[in-house]
């Protein structure tokens, strides 16, 4: 795919990938195979019919691609840009075997932005109200796949977001040069035209319970919140001025929007010299957005090789055409302060892998050398734990690790008539595995109502004690 020169883009916020050119794209439609038993399906989330929409492309009917990915996907101008689709359908495409697997995110964005466009919009359709309500707390991707599934089966769905604007991570967490906002909002609006009411500045466990909801008449919930709480790696200094953890410093940026401050009363602290401590894709978010902020030197800071990092390929290899150091096999233990209580440096050890840990990648140990990097700001990008408060305002609800819900292969919890899925239930994943988890669970809504519904008809009609409660 087609990109902006790397010093250009590395200034600004702008868009980093330029997508496929209709040339393009019909050419690489041209190369899949159609398989009657595709394997791209199974390695996709949200079992889009990729063959189908991939027919599509081939006759140059776009829109009809298009209808075809909507038919599962409802974000697919942001899955086409964030989804790591080498890891899921490209990577079970047959033909991997001999090259290249057909681009089929780089398609998928192709579609949606050929709507763009032309200025077109998809009519939406949806089944008739079937009068149920359902609530779901989060308009992140699993919260907005589940509840325009629900929307579609003719649910009454209702969002109900902690923030000031909806998306979620979509828009707190991954940067505009990655993510335009844009994009975000008219996948939201396609959402809406299904019928979906979105209630902003609202969080659930304090402005109200999830009891509150079911006595306002939701017949269940679904849990989409995910995991926003910053990890620590409890070493001195982590209390520092100038120290960061990236969830909080991409939210002043993506959507508070301190990357234009003063003109947006949210301040960010700008730095010369960085270290970006983690090796995922929020560790690359946290160094590239740094180096834009006007930071001469960004480091990512990670105690493994480059071959263990869980970042995409593509995202390590824009952030290293953009200038971004990496600092392999390098631990950090110390954050170093000046008399002012201000970051001037990170001390860190010298790492070496040892055998596998349980995460099935080699473990690694110090080697006993130190050394000081010589940075002013440091970025703590080493993973998220669940949001307590409102997991712990509903009683009885099961739990695992830190602080994630329990939940079974199709979202349901210990609790009859509550769903959770995506990072909450998870751990940190990505936003296609969420939207999955949406999917699954309003499968799995749409079930536990449809046989309420019949159970009470049945006692309506042979009387024969109370309903179990939800």
């Amino acid at each position: 795919m087609r990109t902006r020169d790397p010093k250009k883009r590395s200034a600004d916020f702008k868009e980093v990938a330029l997508g496929l050119t209709e040339k393009q794209a019909l050419k690489e439609a041209s190369r899949c195979l159609l398989c009657k038993k595709p394997k791209c399906i199974h390695g996709c989330p949200v079992e889009i019919d990729i063959p189908a929409f991939i027919s599509y492309l081939r006759d140059s009917d776009f829109p009809g691609a298009l209808k075809v990915l909507r038919k599962y996907n409802m974000l697919p101008a942001i899955c086409g840009r964030v989804c790591p689709q080498e890891n899921q359908c490209q990577g079970s495409c047959v033909l991997l075997r001999k090259g290249s697997p057909i681009a089929i995110g780089a398609l998928e964005r192709f579609a949606a932005d050929y709507e763009i466009k032309t200025g077109t919009a998809e009519t939406a359709e949806v089944e008739k109200s079937n009068g149920h309500k359902v609530a779901v707390i989060g308009s992140g991707p699993a919260g907005l796949t589940a509840a325009a599934d629900l929307a579609r089966l003719g649910y009454v769905a209702t969002i109900f977001e902690a923030l000031h604007e909806p998306g979620g991570v979509l828009v707190y967490g991954i940067p505009e040069f990655r993510l335009p906002k844009k994009i975000i909002q008219r996948e939201i609006e396609f959402v809406k035209s299904l019928g979906v009411e979105i209630r902003l500045n609202w969080v659930i466990g304090r402005t109200q319970t999830v009891d509150e909801l079911f006595h306002e008449g939701f017949r269940a919930v679904f849990v989409g919140v995910g995991a926003g709480t910053p990890k620590f790696m409890s070493i001195p200094g982590e209390n520092l001025n100038n120290v960061y953890f990236a969830s909080e410093f991409l939210t002043r940026v993506n959507l508070m929007k301190a990357d234009q401050f003063p003109k947006y009363d949210t301040p960010v602290k700008k730095a010369k010299k960085v270290a970006v401590i983690g090796g995922g894709n929020v560790a690359m978010d946290a160094a590239r957005t740094a180096q834009r902020l006007g930071a001469k030197k960004v480091y990512i800071v990670y105690r493994r090789t480059e071959a263990e990092m869980p970042a995409r390929l593509e995202e390590i290899e824009h952030a290293r055409e953009e200038g971004i150091k990496f600092k392999f096999l390098t631990n950090p233990k110390e954050i170093i302060g000046d008399e002012k209580g201000h970051v001037r440096g990170m001390k860190c050890d010298r790492m070496v892998l040892c055998a596998p840990d349980t995460s099935g990648r080699r473990k690694p140990e110090c080697t006993g050398e130190e050394f000081i990097l010589d940075v002013d700001q440091v970025i703590m990008a080493i993973g998220q734990a669940s949001n307590p408060i409102l997991v712990n305002s509903v009683k009885g609800l099961k739990l695992w690790g830190a602080g994630y819900i329990v939940t079974d292969d199709c979202g349901r919890t210990n609790i009859p008539g509550i769903f959770a899925g995506g990072d909450i239930s998870t751990g940190a994943a990505t936003v296609i595995s969420a939207m999955g988890a949406g999917k699954r669970a309003a499968r799995s809504i749409h079930e536990h109502i449809t046989d309420l519904s019949s159970r009470k008809d049945s006692q309506q009609k042979h009387p024969s004690g109370p309903l179990p409660r939800t």
